[in-house]
């Protein structure tokens, strides 16, 4: 079907439509089919077509394995599947044969003898641990355990640290499913947004939802946040606009920090000093604001260097590790310099935070100068 170019929306049956044909029934009936389909308690959208389809089949079926290990930059999804997997573990939260364990320093010996132990009037006894460290340091009393583990048994861990070589990140392989959850892409992003907006009955505009995570960050329990507060915000509206966004949306240090890049770039002084003071009343230490600062100038040296080389644009976001839409930000603020004032400017970077940490810069005080220098309109 061709489509004109004009106005399109993103809407839950995660196909672009525009707007006149929008109450059509053959996208209502994608929508309910959708619906149907979808597992309660889990983001189908996110999940659709990837290998966590067998958590669901575990859970879907009840045919659980013995050991679980959840881990990943994307810590809303492993929260999802930790809770899902434990409500379907233990669906009703028997305290007697489910426990939980959290933090570094669990005595092990202690683990192992609350696993040797029946469940009491129950088939199973689950234990999840978060954050133990077992998989980064070594843990070789519990890697031997687990090579046989009680028909009973099973255990979820949640971990933000994991290293593949360790011997616990084999055992749990050898006996049960190991899950990542990486950092999501823009399309996914995007259509999972369009996703919890249609179920509200909202309909937005491409380049409104590129605005939407420019400011929210691809961070997914944050996109969540900020997309109840829209949701709730535009009350009997059919479509999100950008200004419903710019009014109701928080924007993330990260992104505050590259609006104060631009603010340089465009050589408006006052604005990129007002944004700086702006997360100083935050609270935001300066040594951080210029560790993001100086993050971002590298990644516009980066970014034109990488296009003088002939890359495309999804090759750099690719190499950078920002969506595309990004790319396309940090490509325009790079135009407005040679690559040898953003060799400077990074050097410079590395010259006041040498300069803080020893004692002969003030810290307030050399992110304020670095702001003055770079937005100056005589150079």
């Amino acid at each position: 079907m061709n489509m004109p170019k004009s106005r399109f929306l993103l809407y839950f049956p995660l196909v672009i439509i525009r707007e006149n044909w929008y109450n059509s029934k053959a996208s209502y009936r994608c929508y309910r089919l959708l619906r149907r389909k979808a597992i309660p308690g889990i983001d189908y959208n996110i999940i659709r077509g990837r290998k966590l389809k067998k958590i669901q089949e575990d859970i879907k079926t009840g045919n659980f394995r013995q050991a679980y290990l959840l881990y990943g930059e994307e810590i809303y999804l492993k929260q999802q599947y930790k809770q899902n997997l434990a409500k379907a573990l233990n669906p009703d939260g028997d305290t007697m044969n489910f426990s939980h364990y959290e933090g570094k320093g669990i005595d092990v010996k202690q683990l192992i003898d609350l696993c040797e132990t029946m469940p009491f009037f129950a088939d199973r006894r689950v234990i999840l641990l978060e954050d133990t460290g077992f998989f980064k340091n070594k843990c070789d009393e519990l890697a031997d355990y687990m090579k046989e583990l009680p028909e009973y048994l099973c255990l979820i861990f949640a971990e933000s640290e994991v290293d593949k070589r360790s011997r616990m990140y084999k055992a749990v392989k050898s006996c049960g499913m190991i899950e990542e959850f990486a950092r999501q892409d823009e399309k996914t992003l995007m259509r999972w947004a369009a996703g919890l907006l249609g179920k509200a009955g909202r309909k937005i505009t491409q380049r409104d939802m590129e605005l939407l995570l420019t400011k929210t960050g691809t961070d997914m329990g944050n996109l969540r946040m900020e997309l109840e507060k829209l949701i709730s915000y535009t009350e009997g509206k059919d479509i999100v606009t950008a200004e419903d966004i710019e009014e109701i949306c928080t924007t993330q240090t990260t992104n505050r920090i590259f609006d104060m890049v631009r603010a340089v770039t465009e050589k408006n002084q006052k604005r990129a000093l007002d944004l700086y003071y702006d997360l100083l009343t935050l609270k935001e230490p300066p040594m951080r604001i210029l560790f993001l600062l100086a993050k971002q100038y590298r990644q516009l040296l980066q970014a034109k260097q990488f296009a003088a080389a002939g890359l495309a644009q999804t090759e750099i976001a690719s190499k950078l590790g920002v969506p595309a839409f990004v790319v396309r930000n940090i490509s325009t603020c790079a135009r407005a310099y040679t690559v040898s004032e953003l060799e400077q400017a990074v050097a410079d970077f590395v010259d006041v935070e040498e300069a803080v940490k020893t004692g002969r810069l003030e810290d307030k005080l050399s992110v304020e100068l670095l702001i003055i220098k770079y937005s100056s309109k005589v150079s």
